[in-house]
């Protein structure tokens, strides 16, 4: 499963897609008035901080620009812009 993930992420059209879709989905559900504000603000809380943290760092470990161990420090400030190129620009 692990490696089937690393695998999907080091593709960069599927990073773009596994970033944007639940994303997408949040708004609209909201659009629709599927959700509340308070829940569409709990999941973009969560998709912001859990989520992006997770998959950043499940790319740049699949890159091998970081260890495994490391993914959790992507939610500290800074850390996205510092793999900018990394994450978004390189395949």
């Amino acid at each position: 499963m692990i490696r089937l993930l690393n695998n999907f992420l080091g593709s960069l059209g599927a990073f773009y897609i596994a970033m944007l879709a639940p994303l997408a989905v949040i708004i609209y559900l909201f659009k629709a008035e599927l959700l509340s504000s308070k829940t569409s603000s709990i999941l973009l809380v969560f998709y912001s901080l859990v989520y992006r943290t997770f998959i950043d760092g499940k790319r740049l470990a699949s890159k091998k620009v970081i260890p495994q161990k490391d993914i959790w420090k992507m939610i500290l400030p800074g850390q996205r812009s510092q793999y900018f190129r990394a994450l978004y620009l390189e395949r």
